[in-house]
């Protein structure tokens, strides 16, 4: 006597949500997305200037350190959406992080480093540093 499996007519919940587990676990941070901000680095006379591409971003989502002659933007920003949908069974959210750092050249001046941010665009203006002029002293006679 053979044994024959009986296929359902009908979807089984419950291999549905052996599946669904299976699937969160194959996308498991996909919710969590790096992105890498384009910057162009230019150079005049007196400072560097960095223009960072953040479109979606705010000036309050971004952090910018100076530290051992390394400057460092980062930002984690996390976006939620409103759903008024009542009974919802998962509600996800996604989120954005990045970190970038840049050895700043040996004349900057890292006191005077500014940042701005307008239309997703963040702005750095990197001073250098004054170029040092040999200093004459003047001989003076003993009488």
């Amino acid at each position: 006597m053979n044994i024959i499996k009986r296929k359902p007519t009908a979807l089984d919940i419950f291999d549905l949500d052996r599946l669904d587990r299976f699937i969160e676990r194959f996308f498991e941070d996909a919710t969590e997305e790096v992105k890498v901000p384009a910057v162009d680095i230019k150079e005049e006379k007196d400072k560097y200037i960095m223009e960072v591409e953040l479109p979606g971003f705010t000036e309050k989502d971004v952090e910018l350190k100076v530290e051992n002659n390394v400057l460092t933007l980062s930002s984690k920003k996390e976006e939620t959406k409103e759903e008024s949908k009542k009974g919802y069974i998962r509600k996800e959210r996604k989120s954005y992080s990045f970190s970038r750092s840049f050895s700043l050249p040996e004349n900057t001046d890292v006191d005077k480093i500014k940042a701005s941010f307008k239309n997703g665009i963040l702005n750095i203006e990197i001073p250098k540093e004054p170029e040092s002029q040999p200093k004459y002293i003047e001989v003076k006679s003993e009488k």
